[in-house]
């Protein structure tokens, strides 16, 4: 991939798509597609391939498809699940067709099975039954991996997968009906300390562990991935350590300096016990994230307070002194 190729990003107004783009740019990429128009509606073939065919990509990461936490996946399962599949069988399906040379499709840690062995070893999916509350999701997502790996076998497309640990930052869905966990956990206390409310209820335990990882982070491992990954892949992409839930709501507590007492609801879903990747194989190739947790949430807070007067982050008919914010989620 040079800095005068042509790529496209799909999804390019998603959390993760939205990053790479980003770091594109910074990296000295200047061909993005995405600058030139809007992306079209990537869950409509026809409009997918006419997008395609006029712009003819050299390089795509498909960032594409709507998700959501615990409580999103758990209201809204089949829309979940067709728009996933619709998404990436027209996108992967276009990227074939107009000859795209190198795909990277952003898969989903949840695909992994419920009790798969830790760290999450890629020799692991579809070895047992998925997590419940996201089974539609992953089941959507495990289907995109398995897509380009069909497209690579019968027409050799250079079309791979990679799984990224749980991700946020700057640009994050802070909607309470649809967020993940540190969006959530950041929006609630920080109204929770606008409004001098005593507590803040989170669902689960807060035993479950998490692996993190930072978007701008992420994005610059699918950049270095579609640079230097030649295997048929897939591909783990960690942020290193995990945190358990507990933990996770700690350090937010301290970056947002909320004060009240944080509640844990164990009648409510916990999801996975544990997720943590094996990410040995994208070390061994010398890459490693960067920005420790801590930075990462204090960066994406700040972003936070910088958009808090948008309706992007910020619903006011929604806002309450006292929330529930949930423990799980890709």
């Amino acid at each position: 991939m040079k800095f005068d190729s042509r790529i496209c990003v799909a999804g390019g107004d998603t959390l993760i798509g939205a990053a790479i783009l980003r770091r594109l740019l910074i990296q000295g990429y200047k061909e993005a597609i995405n600058r030139r128009e809007p992306e079209p509606d990537l869950t409509d073939g026809a409009e997918t391939e006419a997008f395609f065919a006029r712009y003819v990509p050299e390089y795509v990461f498909l960032a594409a498809g709507k998700s959501g936490g615990i409580q999103e996946n758990m209201a809204r399962p089949a829309e979940l699940m067709r728009d996933n599949l619709l998404v990436t069988t027209s996108v992967v399906h276009a990227a074939w067709k107009t000859g795209v040379r190198k795909l990277l499709y952003l898969a989903s840690s949840c695909s992994y099975p419920r009790n798969s062995p830790q760290p999450m070893a890629v020799g692991s999916l579809m070895s047992g039954p998925l997590e419940p509350t996201n089974e539609p999701y992953a089941m959507a997502k495990m289907a995109g991996v398995s897509l380009c790996r069909a497209y690579r076998l019968q027409y050799g497309a250079d079309f791979f997968s990679v799984f990224p640990a749980n991700a946020f930052g700057p640009g994050d869905d802070f909607r309470p009906e649809s967020s993940h966990v540190i969006p959530a956990l950041l929006r609630k206390m920080h109204e929770a300390k606008m409004a001098g409310a005593p507590f803040v209820d989170v669902w689960g335990s807060g035993r479950p562990r998490r692996e993190f990882i930072y978007s701008d982070d992420l994005a610059d491992s699918c950049i270095y991935l579609m640079q230097k990954y030649d295997r048929p892949g897939p591909v783990n992409v960690g942020g290193g350590t995990t945190v358990s839930i507990g933990e996770l709501a700690a350090l937010v507590q301290e970056v947002v300096g909320y004060r009240g007492v944080l509640r844990f609801d164990s009648s409510k879903p916990d999801g996975m016990p544990l997720k943590s990747l094996d990410s040995g194989e994208l070390a061994a190739m010398g890459w490693q994230p960067a920005t420790p947790l801590r930075e990462a949430l204090a960066t994406t807070y700040d972003w936070f307070l910088s958009m808090s007067s948008t309706e992007a982050v910020w619903d006011r008919e929604d806002r309450t002194s006292e929330g529930t914010v949930h423990s799980d989620g890709e």
